[in-house]
């Protein structure tokens, strides 16, 4: 059982002062200061995903935890085939190292994936998830730089372990002149027919809302920006969402 403190240290406004004026901007907004620290997250999604640009859109209702320290995540998710719910996905990030893992009827494996690329797809995908949970964004793992006026750089270097100290992501996150997140954009890899490349990856947001007395990004878009064109792959809402939950080991 994975058990956050009983009585987290709650955020305070000078935690904010060192980072560049768009990150202020948008943590601010969130609603975080005095907010308590995020240990872990429980969220469901709706939504619909396919599993290429020539594949049908299908159904999903997904469940992901997160721990913060040390970052980690356990995505499950639910795909409609058929008008069945016979597609199962699984995605998990820990220690350092990430694992792709999804069946059909519990029977045929249509992916599993390991490895460096992997690794470093899950770190992308931690990073960007952080909106759902943007106390971490204060964490000592997480580099904030100023980008332009309306945008921030946010670097993720991986907390060792399992793995090097040195090994990291970035990304450039771009908010409106009220602080809302509308795109994150960043260099991650992509499994295409058995290999991986690295492709340009962006999730804008569409939708802001209320969860678990934070303001967040509740809905948004998978994208991978690729010379032939967008693939857009993804669109997920957030329907719920708790902080500061036990959770089962994953």
């Amino acid at each position: 059982m994975i058990l956050p403190p009983s009585a987290p240290r709650a955020v305070t406004l000078d935690l904010l002062d060192p980072l560049p004026e768009p990150a202020r901007r948008y943590l601010l907004h969130t609603g975080i200061v005095g907010h308590p620290w995020i240990y872990t997250v429980r969220l469901k999604q709706r939504g619909v995903f396919r599993l290429g640009e020539k594949k049908p859109w299908m159904p999903l209702k997904a469940e992901q935890v997160y721990t913060t320290e040390p970052p980690g995540f356990c995505w499950k998710a639910r795909l409609k085939m058929f008008g069945l719910w016979i597609v199962y996905g699984c995605d998990t990030y820990k220690q350092g190292h990430g694992h792709m893992f999804g069946k059909v009827a519990g029977l045929w494996t249509i992916f599993d994936a390991r490895g460096e690329p992997l690794d470093q797809a899950s770190m992308v995908r931690y990073l960007n998830e952080m909106v759902w949970f943007p106390t971490a964004f204060l964490s000592d793992y997480i580099t904030v730089r100023s980008a332009s006026a309306d945008s921030f750089e946010v670097t993720y270097t991986e907390p060792g372990g399992a793995v090097a100290q040195d090994r990291s992501v970035t990304a450039r996150l771009t908010v409106d002149e009220a602080g809302r997140l509308t795109n994150f954009v960043a260099q991650r890899y992509r499994e295409d027919h058995g290999r991986f490349t690295l492709d340009t990856w962006a999730t804008p947001f569409s939708e802001h809302g209320v969860r678990a007395e934070l303001l967040l990004p509740v809905r948004g878009q998978a994208v991978w920006k690729l010379a032939q064109g967008d693939l857009v792959y993804a669109d997920l809402t957030i329907t719920s969402v708790e902080y500061n939950i036990p959770l089962e080991e994953f």
